[in-house]
Parts: structure tokens; sequence; C-alpha cells
């Protein structure tokens, strides 16, 4: 993935770079189908129904929201998370998708 050539925020193409540098290229999915240029959605390889709504609109700047996604709908975290840092939200992503 060029994450450069991505449409998004330029806060989601470091975070984006990050996980890629820390995890490797392939240890996660990106929902190709989220335009919104101040979101993406990553999902795990093994079960794309346990995902990660990043976003930047609505935060104070360099910091971000997470919305956790789980294949029982009921257990969706959305809103519990916002205005973290870049360290929060890739320990956050790391636990809920690589662990």
């Amino acid at each position: 993935m060029n994450v450069w050539a991505i449409d998004k925020d330029m806060p989601l193409k470091v975070l984006l770079l990050e996980l890629v540098h820390r995890f490797g290229e392939h240890s996660l999915a990106l929902n190709t189908q989220e335009t919104h240029s101040q979101a993406v959605e990553l999902s795990s390889l093994s079960d794309p129904h346990l995902a990660a709504y990043v976003y930047t609109f609505a935060q104070i700047p360099d910091r971000y929201g997470i919305d956790l996604k789980y294949p029982i709908a009921q257990h969706n975290i959305i809103g519990e998370h916002e205005n973290l840092p870049l360290e929060n939200i890739i320990g956050i992503i790391s636990a809920h998708l690589l662990s």
C-alpha cells in the first residue's frame, strides 16, 4: 500500500506509516470503501468483523478518535476514545486487532 497515494488527512497517513513500520505492511487490512478523508477503518486479517474506525474530525489537532468494532454488534465501543495521541491509538489498535 502506498500511504502517500491515499486521499487521507496527514495525521492518518502518519498513523498508517507508523503501523506499517511497527507491525509490517501486511499486518492489518485497510477498508478501501471508507471515503471520508478524515477517517480510516482498519480490520484484523483473520476476522474482518473485528475492526477499528480511526478518525481526526472533531478532534484536537494531531489527536485521534477511535471506535472499536466487534463481531457482535452489542459489544461495539463507539465514541469512547477521543482526542488521544498517536501512541495511545497505536496501543489500542495493537491490543484490539493484533493480539
